[in-house]
Protein backbone atom coordinates (compact mmCIF):
# COMPACT_ATOMS: atom_id res chain seq x y z
CA UNK A 1 0.00 0.00 0.00
CA UNK A 2 1.02 3.27 -0.45
CA UNK A 3 0.46 6.55 1.74
CA UNK A 4 0.54 10.15 -0.06
CA UNK A 5 0.96 13.04 2.13
CA UNK A 6 -0.15 16.40 0.45
CA UNK A 7 -1.58 19.78 1.11
CA UNK A 8 -4.74 21.68 -0.60
CA UNK A 9 -5.50 24.82 -0.58
CA UNK A 10 -7.10 27.48 -2.71
CA UNK A 11 -9.99 27.05 -4.73
CA UNK A 12 -9.72 23.60 -4.13
CA UNK A 13 -10.50 23.82 -0.56
CA UNK A 14 -14.04 23.45 -1.26
CA UNK A 15 -13.99 20.22 -3.17
CA UNK A 16 -15.90 17.56 -1.03
CA UNK A 17 -14.69 14.20 0.53
CA UNK A 18 -15.73 12.20 -2.81
CA UNK A 19 -14.40 14.77 -4.65
CA UNK A 20 -10.87 15.02 -3.64
CA UNK A 21 -11.07 10.90 -3.97
CA UNK A 22 -12.38 11.26 -7.83
CA UNK A 23 -8.94 13.88 -8.56
CA UNK A 24 -6.80 11.42 -7.12
CA UNK A 25 -8.68 8.80 -8.88
CA UNK A 26 -8.43 10.36 -12.32
CA UNK A 27 -4.83 11.40 -11.77
CA UNK A 28 -3.75 8.29 -10.94
CA UNK A 29 -5.82 7.20 -14.52
CA UNK A 30 -3.75 9.47 -16.52
CA UNK A 31 -0.71 9.20 -15.04
CA UNK A 32 -0.75 5.40 -15.96
CA UNK A 33 -1.12 3.75 -12.62
CA UNK A 34 -2.94 0.78 -12.35
CA UNK A 35 -5.30 0.88 -9.16
CA UNK A 36 -6.41 -2.00 -7.24
CA UNK A 37 -10.22 -2.64 -7.40
CA UNK A 38 -12.55 -4.10 -4.87
CA UNK A 39 -14.67 -7.41 -5.54
CA UNK A 40 -17.76 -7.97 -5.73
CA UNK A 41 -20.70 -6.62 -8.30
CA UNK A 42 -19.91 -2.75 -8.45
CA UNK A 43 -15.83 -2.72 -8.40
CA UNK A 44 -14.25 0.16 -6.91
CA UNK A 45 -10.92 1.75 -6.78
CA UNK A 46 -8.83 1.15 -3.40
CA UNK A 47 -8.15 4.71 -2.26
CA UNK A 48 -9.11 6.09 0.79
CA UNK A 49 -8.61 9.63 3.07
CA UNK A 50 -8.58 8.39 6.43
CA UNK A 51 -9.87 11.59 8.03
CA UNK A 52 -12.29 13.59 6.07
CA UNK A 53 -11.30 17.23 5.79
CA UNK A 54 -14.70 20.18 5.85
CA UNK A 55 -15.37 21.71 2.77
CA UNK A 56 -13.64 24.85 2.37
CA UNK A 57 -11.06 23.92 4.98
CA UNK A 58 -7.28 24.10 3.56
CA UNK A 59 -5.38 21.86 4.92
CA UNK A 60 -1.30 20.99 5.08
CA UNK A 61 -1.21 17.95 6.04
CA UNK A 62 -3.56 15.33 4.32
CA UNK A 63 -3.24 11.78 3.63
CA UNK A 64 -4.22 9.53 0.95
CA UNK A 65 -4.34 5.14 1.03
CA UNK A 66 -3.75 3.88 -2.32
CA UNK A 67 -3.18 0.33 -3.14
CA UNK A 68 -1.76 -0.33 -6.44
CA UNK A 69 -1.88 -4.18 -8.53
CA UNK A 70 2.24 -4.30 -8.65
CA UNK A 71 4.50 -5.21 -5.73
CA UNK A 72 6.35 -2.38 -4.58
CA UNK A 73 8.32 -4.57 -2.25
CA UNK A 74 11.36 -5.26 -4.51
CA UNK A 75 11.76 -1.51 -5.58
CA UNK A 76 10.31 0.58 -2.41
CA UNK A 77 12.02 3.71 -3.26
CA UNK A 78 11.83 3.71 -6.77
CA UNK A 79 8.10 3.11 -7.15
CA UNK A 80 7.74 5.90 -4.84
CA UNK A 81 9.61 8.29 -7.01
CA UNK A 82 7.50 7.50 -9.93
CA UNK A 83 4.35 7.40 -8.11
CA UNK A 84 5.23 10.94 -6.75
CA UNK A 85 6.42 12.72 -10.18
CA UNK A 86 3.63 10.66 -12.22
CA UNK A 87 0.41 11.80 -10.05
CA UNK A 88 1.64 15.43 -9.36
CA UNK A 89 2.27 16.51 -13.23
CA UNK A 90 -1.73 15.26 -13.34
CA UNK A 91 -2.72 17.32 -10.23
CA UNK A 92 -4.63 20.43 -10.85
CA UNK A 93 -3.12 23.50 -9.16
CA UNK A 94 -3.96 24.11 -5.39
CA UNK A 95 -2.66 20.19 -4.50
CA UNK A 96 0.42 19.61 -3.52
CA UNK A 97 2.22 16.54 -2.98
CA UNK A 98 4.74 16.01 -0.05
CA UNK A 99 5.52 12.32 -0.10
CA UNK A 100 5.05 8.82 -1.39
CA UNK A 101 6.52 5.86 0.87
CA UNK A 102 5.22 2.37 0.74
CA UNK A 103 3.80 0.52 3.95
CA UNK A 104 2.54 -3.02 4.57
CA UNK A 105 -0.76 -3.98 2.86
CA UNK A 106 -2.72 -4.52 6.76
CA UNK A 107 -1.50 -1.48 7.79
CA UNK A 108 -4.32 1.14 9.26
CA UNK A 109 -4.14 4.61 9.97
CA UNK A 110 -6.58 6.01 13.14
CA UNK A 111 -6.26 9.77 13.68
CA UNK A 112 -5.51 11.09 17.07
CA UNK A 113 -5.61 14.55 16.66
CA UNK A 114 -5.29 17.48 14.36
CA UNK A 115 -4.76 20.85 14.81
CA UNK A 116 -6.50 24.22 13.27
CA UNK A 117 -5.41 27.69 12.47
CA UNK A 118 -7.99 30.44 12.27
CA UNK A 119 -6.33 33.59 11.33
CA UNK A 120 -8.32 36.45 13.07
CA UNK A 121 -8.63 40.08 11.89
CA UNK A 122 -7.00 42.24 13.78
CA UNK A 123 -9.88 44.45 14.91
CA UNK A 124 -11.20 40.62 16.51
CA UNK A 125 -7.97 39.94 18.64
CA UNK A 126 -9.19 42.11 21.37
CA UNK A 127 -9.92 40.86 25.07
CA UNK A 128 -13.41 39.92 24.44
CA UNK A 129 -11.74 36.96 22.39
CA UNK A 130 -9.21 36.32 25.28
CA UNK A 131 -12.14 35.67 27.74
CA UNK A 132 -13.80 33.84 25.62
CA UNK A 133 -11.38 31.75 25.11
CA UNK A 134 -10.80 31.58 28.68
CA UNK A 135 -14.22 30.54 29.85
CA UNK A 136 -14.04 27.68 26.91
CA UNK A 137 -11.04 26.54 28.46
CA UNK A 138 -12.67 26.74 32.21
CA UNK A 139 -15.50 25.01 31.20
CA UNK A 140 -16.49 21.39 32.50
CA UNK A 141 -19.06 20.93 29.98
CA UNK A 142 -19.63 22.25 26.32
CA UNK A 143 -22.61 21.32 24.75
CA UNK A 144 -23.61 21.80 21.23
CA UNK A 145 -26.42 20.65 18.99
CA UNK A 146 -25.21 18.69 16.22
CA UNK A 147 -27.84 18.06 13.00
CA UNK A 148 -27.00 14.72 12.19
CA UNK A 149 -28.97 12.46 8.93
CA UNK A 150 -29.43 9.48 9.57
CA UNK A 151 -29.06 6.64 7.08
CA UNK A 152 -31.62 4.27 6.59
CA UNK A 153 -31.78 1.47 4.18
CA UNK A 154 -29.22 3.13 2.29
CA UNK A 155 -31.40 6.36 1.57
CA UNK A 156 -31.35 9.48 4.15
CA UNK A 157 -34.08 10.57 5.34
CA UNK A 158 -34.95 13.71 4.40
CA UNK A 159 -35.56 15.88 7.95
CA UNK A 160 -32.28 15.16 10.27
CA UNK A 161 -31.99 14.20 13.30
CA UNK A 162 -30.52 16.82 16.38
CA UNK A 163 -28.37 15.78 18.79
CA UNK A 164 -27.15 17.28 22.47
CA UNK A 165 -23.54 16.39 22.65
CA UNK A 166 -20.85 17.68 24.71
CA UNK A 167 -17.68 18.58 23.26
CA UNK A 168 -15.22 19.71 25.93
CA UNK A 169 -13.50 16.39 25.70
CA UNK A 170 -12.68 16.62 21.98
CA UNK A 171 -11.07 20.06 23.13
CA UNK A 172 -7.61 19.66 23.61
CA UNK A 173 -6.21 23.21 23.79
CA UNK A 174 -6.58 26.99 22.60
CA UNK A 175 -4.16 29.40 22.24
CA UNK A 176 -4.40 32.85 21.32
CA UNK A 177 -1.09 34.48 19.15
CA UNK A 178 -0.79 37.38 17.37
CA UNK A 179 -2.15 35.90 14.00
CA UNK A 180 -4.71 34.23 15.33
CA UNK A 181 -6.57 31.08 17.02
CA UNK A 182 -4.77 28.04 17.21
CA UNK A 183 -6.87 24.93 18.26
CA UNK A 184 -5.99 21.52 18.96
CA UNK A 185 -8.58 18.54 18.80
CA UNK A 186 -8.32 15.14 20.27
CA UNK A 187 -9.89 12.59 17.79
CA UNK A 188 -11.64 9.42 18.69
CA UNK A 189 -13.61 6.52 17.92
CA UNK A 190 -16.46 8.40 19.28
CA UNK A 191 -15.66 11.37 17.18
CA UNK A 192 -14.44 14.92 17.46
CA UNK A 193 -15.67 18.75 17.33
CA UNK A 194 -16.28 20.01 14.04
CA UNK A 195 -14.54 22.99 12.54
CA UNK A 196 -18.33 24.91 12.44
CA UNK A 197 -18.47 23.93 16.29
CA UNK A 198 -15.09 25.35 17.14
CA UNK A 199 -16.48 28.74 15.53
CA UNK A 200 -19.31 28.83 16.56
CA UNK A 201 -17.77 28.39 20.43
CA UNK A 202 -15.63 30.97 19.67
CA UNK A 203 -18.15 33.12 18.47
CA UNK A 204 -16.70 34.02 14.91
CA UNK A 205 -18.03 34.03 11.83
CA UNK A 206 -16.64 34.59 8.31
CA UNK A 207 -16.15 38.27 8.25
CA UNK A 208 -14.45 38.28 11.46
CA UNK A 209 -11.92 35.58 9.31
CA UNK A 210 -8.69 36.78 7.49
CA UNK A 211 -7.93 33.89 5.72
CA UNK A 212 -9.70 30.66 5.42
CA UNK A 213 -9.35 28.19 8.42
CA UNK A 214 -6.33 25.49 7.54
CA UNK A 215 -5.46 22.15 8.99
CA UNK A 216 -2.39 22.38 9.91
CA UNK A 217 -1.16 18.98 11.47
CA UNK A 218 -2.61 15.53 11.99
CA UNK A 219 -1.30 12.98 14.46
CA UNK A 220 -1.82 9.29 13.51
CA UNK A 221 -1.63 5.94 15.15
CA UNK A 222 -0.98 2.81 13.02
CA UNK A 223 -2.28 -0.22 13.79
Amino acid sequence: MLVIKFRIGGPLRFLSHAQTLSVFRRACVRAGIELRYSQGFNPRPRLSLPLPRSVGVASDDEMLCLRIRKSTRPQEDCISTQVHNSISAQLPQGFELFSVSVVETNTSFQPCSATYMLTVRKEYLNEELKATIKRLLASENLGIQRRITKKKSRIRTREPIVKNIDVRGFLESIELDKDGIIVKCKITPAGSIRVEEILKLLELDVEKLALPVRRTNVQWKNN
